[in-house]
């Protein structure tokens, strides 16, 4: 008598590029590990192709997919359900079919408060850095923290303004951003990760050296250490990179998509020893 055959799950991540994620490497360790029977790739959809995937994953056996850069708002239109926590971040980083209906979730709220808050400090006023899907989730997280004194700035003003809008939150111009009093200084633009922005920075040094220490935190989680948050270290301001947000987030989608836990300090030790070896 043979064993039945047990159908493997496809996973992955959509975005362009994505030769940074650790997406793969923390999911399907997660699989293996639990003894699940899926598997998850990496897609790279060039923005034009968006529309076109989205239509081709309905007909393939895809049940579930992570979403990043740039991806996580003009996903939205494109899915039949968005999650109320989605929905008040203004973004999608996460999909699923809830009832045959694919639906986009949100995770990265939950991943930016949970090295936030194990920090156990209050801080006065957030400057935060971009304003792309992941700023929607950390404007999200401060705004439902209560947190009253809060800026955002952009390349693209029309852009911050319009989350500023949304979030009820003060705006002020990319020139003007050196100006700005903040005691927490959150980097969610491209702007130091590995490639090509790997030199880049979205503050000058001087910065945070004109001004008492806080903490400076930074989405990206490689390379560990981006020129952002070394020019915070180097005056004296406390440094989060994106390491634990990107455990917690991914942990949340494994939660949503198969409905188990993954051992959290397992997981952040496994991605911290890629990170190291360069992987």
């Amino acid at each position: 008598m043979t064993t039945p055959r047990i159908p493997r799950q496809l996973y992955g991540i959509i975005g362009y590029p994505l030769g940074h994620s650790m997406s793969p490497l923390l999911h399907n360790w997660g699989f293996e590990l639990l003894g699940e029977q899926a598997a998850y790739m990496a897609f790279p959809v060039a923005p034009e192709k968006l529309a076109e995937f989205i239509c081709c994953a309905r007909m393939l056996p895809v049940s579930g997919l992570s979403v990043t850069i740039p991806h996580k708002q003009a996903v939205m239109p494109l899915l039949d359900a968005v999650t109320p926590r989605a929905q008040a971040a203004g973004a999608v980083n996460t999909l699923f079919y809830d009832d045959g209906k694919l639906t986009g979730d949100n995770t990265d709220v939950y991943g930016f408060l949970h090295p936030l808050d194990s920090c156990g400090t209050a801080h006065a006023a957030a400057l935060v850095l971009g304003a792309g899907g992941a700023a929607n989730a950390v404007l999200a997280a401060l705004t439902a923290r209560g947190m009253c004194n809060v800026t955002v700035t952009n390349r693209n003003g029309d852009r911050a303004r319009i989350l500023a809008e949304r979030f009820g939150v003060r705006c002020v111009a990319w020139e003007e951003r050196h100006a700005v009093d903040a005691d927490l200084v959150v980097n969610t633009t491209p702007l130091g990760m590995a490639g090509d922005r790997q030199a880049q920075t979205p503050l000058d040094p001087a910065f945070f050296s004109s001004r008492p220490a806080g903490l400076a935190y930074d989405l990206i989680y490689n390379p560990a250490q981006t020129f952002f948050l070394a020019s915070a270290q180097a005056a004296g301001w406390r440094v989060l990179n994106g390491l634990d947000m990107f455990v917690a987030q991914g942990a949340e989608q494994f939660r949503i998509w198969r409905g188990r836990e993954l051992p959290f300090a397992q997981a952040r030790a496994l991605i911290a020893d890629a990170l190291a070896s360069g992987c």
